[in-house]
């Protein structure tokens, strides 16, 4: 088969001239594995080499040319075929000629945009992916690399505390608040739970943090709703006056930053969906969308410091919330 140009006479390796000194981190992929990548941010230079390594030494390896590849790409489930590219940058790295002996080539991809976080979900994938191809008449020789792109935000400007109210006329009402709107990765939520009027037997009430991807556009939108935890607020039946205290770690759980639009493609928003559950195994719900986003690394204070001082703070500035006298409950809430 090699004899008449067919099959692989070479071999193909990408070389990260960072490589034993840069960070790699584990991220999902499309089977739901998890694997270890090299980790990369907005700007970052992207530099290696390639190493072209012959199968048969003293034998010569035709080619059309050598070129090495930076891509960042959305891939949808249910359209394959399309890959849609929103950074695509190329580097030839040899002319059309012939080799001999194995042969190494640098190459350096310089500030490079990275405007989106890597992302594997349930219908859509965004990968970035370093590609060497070595053209020939029949078969191309390709060597693909994946790396993983995470972006980093600053300290939001403005992040109120969420205040609703959530009720059934004459039957329930319960006023919820949460001390922020926007959250890190490995933030806490602190919040309160306050019960105004309590006339059904409520026998369970729980918080759960719900990821929905939304994917296309027009007539060919697809939602995907994922509950990412499920955490126990109470058990039991509360009475009129009670508060529930609710502090939620989010840094033991999968979550991404909040994506808007991502290049027109799919977002990804995350929900905190407050659920109570009566005798008669009745639902009552309410739904508040949060901001998630990630942070630098920096040196961090314990988690539990952490919790108290958003604790502390979050009730210093609530506590005359306790108060109120109860108003009219909202309109919009749901029950299934």
């Amino acid at each position: 088969m090699t004899f008449f140009g067919f099959g692989q006479s070479a071999e193909l390796e990408l070389v990260l001239s960072d490589a034993e000194s840069r960070r790699r981190v584990e991220h999902k992929t499309e089977e739901g594995k998890k694997e270890k990548y090299f980790l990369f941010y907005d700007g970052e230079t992207v530099s290696g080499r390639v190493v072209l390594t012959l199968k048969y030494p003293n034998k010569r390896l035709e080619h059309q040319g050598i070129k090495v590849e930076f891509i960042g790409q959305i891939e949808l489930y249910y359209d394959r075929g399309n890959h849609h590219e929103f950074v695509s940058l190329v580097k030839d790295l040899a002319r059309p000629g012939e080799f001999t002996q194995s042969q190494t080539f640098d190459f350096e991809f310089t500030h490079v945009e990275k405007p989106y976080e890597s992302y594997t979900g349930q219908n859509v994938k965004l990968r970035y992916f370093l590609r060497a191809t070595v053209s020939r008449r029949l078969n191309d020789v390709v060597k693909e690399m994946d790396i993983v792109v995470h972006t980093l935000s600053t300290y939001p400007e403005l992040n109120s505390s969420i205040k609703m109210e959530v009720g059934i006329e004459d039957c329930l009402h319960i006023e919820f608040e949460y001390n922020k709107s926007k959250y890190h990765l490995k933030d806490v939520i602190v919040g309160k739970i306050y019960f105004l009027l309590v006339r059904i037997k409520i026998k369970h009430m729980e918080i759960d943090i719900i990821k929905r991807e939304t994917t296309g556009t027009g007539p060919n939108v697809y939602h995907e709703n994922d509950t990412i935890a499920k955490y126990e607020i109470m058990d039991g039946a509360p009475v009129r006056g009670e508060s529930i205290p609710i502090r939620l770690f989010l840094a033991g759980y999968e979550l991404t930053p909040t994506m808007r639009d991502i290049n027109k493609k799919f977002s990804v928003r995350y929900y905190l969906n407050l659920v109570l559950i009566d005798e008669e195994e009745r639902r009552y719900f309410k739904q508040q969308e949060v901001v998630l986003w990630r942070k630098g690394d920096i040196v961090r204070k314990s988690m539990s410091h952490q919790a108290a001082i958003a604790s502390q703070r979050f009730e210093g500035t609530s506590s005359h919330s306790e108060a109120k006298t109860p108003s009219q409950p909202a309109e919009n809430n749901g029950r299934q």
